[in-house]
């Protein structure tokens, strides 16, 4: 049944249930995208995991997500239970051998997998504001963020050096508005409050180095396998729109450091995009055609990216058109929708003449789908009802020993398991509000030590400025127009004072006499 430079789905059947012919997918087209549907429970997992022990295998690194938990089996040798061994039987398998796939855990938080990090400046205001479900002003605010950033030399590297730059824009929005734009204090308060929410959902594990090189997802072993990086994702999950944004900066990465091949023999990564729904729910124009031009144009440079979802409705139509391998499990029908949804995945495939997809595609078994994969000068095989190949991996999770074991023996370990904070936009800000308040310090100290410059009248033996400068002293500083009387001052206003009255009492006392003369 195996055939070189080919990937074994399984078998399709005839109208009256005979075995029919083995459904391949050609590796030379595998980097043409590909499309797994189907409700749950009818084996979109175990599809997703033939395919991937099938890539390894050739050569072809991949990456998927592990959303249930049940995907790190691969990465243990599979076991003769009785189910597989019959489907085995049914297809014409043989022999059906079991292996074991040389598998690399990685996990956002770091508990089930080696750290994954990536920057604030790698992931780009676009993306971290789909992240924040920010508003076109706030992602105007976040497009001079980083603008600003980029030209005074202020990394961003993880939450708080954003936080900071926000916080230094704030401070100065007038100023800032005048060359960039209006920044908006109430936008900037919005978007801090946003990521505060990131933060305390684990965002801030997420952001930081050392960030991941794309090459350790691309790895092959001695024996030419290609590595199966396998996501943590049944935590993550539980935050969807950091696990879509993840993975769609993961897919732009690809896209920006690969460089063009062409159509080569095979794939240089094959990326499964599990739960595929969650990077287009609500998700706004401008990131709909990001994805759909990463998927068109990330086929010349040797990457394949396949969608799981439950629904063929759950990707746009753009975007649907770029996946031409196509395995589609059981639907069901009870709704509008559902009944769309299902016309909508028959309308897909090449018809078949000896059945109709849309009544087939409600009455498909677990284990089962229609399969249509690229052939000859790329276009799309007839559509055929065929039976899943069993995995020849473990059908279930590994336990936390053997993870742990995986990790142990792991080609990345200590790679990026321990945080790396270096200088970036929260110390350079801070250092530069030390040095500015040292200077306003320094300033008022200077102003402080200055001759105030007012004069005052004087009288010789009762320490004019002179003596005072001669003795040493300083002059107070005046902090206010109303200054304290010395006793000195307070005791010639007094002298002046009685010599004024008695004078004043004088004058008047001959002026009323000379009237009463």
């Amino acid at each position: 049944m195996l055939q070189e430079g080919k990937l074994y789905i399984g078998t399709s059947r005839k109208p009256d249930d005979s075995i029919n012919k083995g459904e391949y997918l050609d590796l030379k087209f595998g980097n043409r995208h590909g499309l797994i549907t189907g409700a749950t429970g009818t084996g979109k997992t175990v599809t997703l995991q033939i395919l991937a022990e099938g890539f390894s295998n050739a050569g072809v690194p991949v990456f998927c997500a592990d959303v249930k938990g049940d995907l790190s089996g691969i990465g243990a040798i599979g076991e003769p239970k009785d189910f597989l061994l019959k489907r085995a039987e049914q297809i014409g398998l043989s022999p059906y051998d079991f292996q074991e796939f040389p598998v690399i855990f990685w996990d956002l938080y770091g508990e089930k997998g080696h750290r994954v990090r990536t920057t604030m400046s790698e992931m780009g205001p676009l993306l971290l504001s789909r992240l924040m479900n920010a508003t076109d002003a706030q992602e105007g605010v976040l497009n001079i963020a980083f603008k600003i950033a980029d030209e005074g030399g202020l990394p961003l590297l993880d939450l708080k050096d954003l936080q900071a730059l926000l916080k230094y824009m704030g401070e100065n929005a007038s100023e800032l508005s005048n060359q960039f734009g209006f920044i908006s204090k109430s936008s900037l308060g919005s978007i801090q409050r946003e990521l505060l929410i990131l933060e305390q959902q684990g965002a801030d594990h997420f952001f930081g180095e050392p960030a991941l090189r794309i090459t350790d997802i691309m790895r092959t072993t001695n024996d030419g396998r290609g590595a199966i990086s396998v996501l943590a994702a049944d935590k993550l999950m539980m935050n969807p729109r950091l696990y879509a944004t993840f993975l769609l900066w993961l897919l732009s990465e690809l896209f920006e450091e690969l460089p063009e091949i062409g159509d080569p023999e095979k794939p240089r990564l094959v990326f499964f995009f599990d739960e595929a729904h969650l990077l287009f729910n609500d998700a706004p124009k401008v990131l709909v055609e990001r994805v759909e031009q990463v998927v068109r144009l990330i086929r010349s440079k040797g990457v394949g990216v396949y969608f799981v979802t439950q629904n063929p409705l759950d990707v746009p139509e753009t975007v649907l058109a770029q996946l031409g391998n196509r395995v589609q499990h059981a639907l069901r029908a009870y709704t509008p929708r559902e009944q769309k949804a299902v016309k909508t995945a028959a309308d897909t495939f090449r018809p078949n003449p000896d059945f109709d997809c849309a009544t087939v595609i409600t009455t498909l078994g677990t284990g089962e789908a229609l399969v249509s994969t690229l052939e000859g000068k790329g276009s799309p095989s007839v559509v055929e009802r065929t039976l899943i190949r069993p995995p020849s991996s473990r059908l279930g999770p590994l336990t936390e020993a053997e993870r742990q074991n995986t990790l142990n023996v792991s080609p990345v370990r200590g790679l990026y398991d321990e945080d790396f904070d270096r200088e970036s936009a929260y110390e350079i800000l801070a250092e530069r509000t030390a040095k500015a308040a040292e200077a306003a310090r320094q300033a008022e100290e200077q102003a402080a030590e200055a001759p105030s410059g007012r004069s005052r009248w004087t009288l010789p033996g009762f320490g004019d400025d002179t003596d005072e400068a001669s003795s040493g002293r300083r002059a107070r500083p005046r902090s206010s127009g109303y200054q304290r009387e010395t006793i000195v001052e307070a005791a010639l206003k007094s002298v002046a004072r009685t010599v004024a009255t008695q004078v004043g009492r004088a004058i008047v006392r001959g002026i009323l006499g000379s009237l009463k003369r």
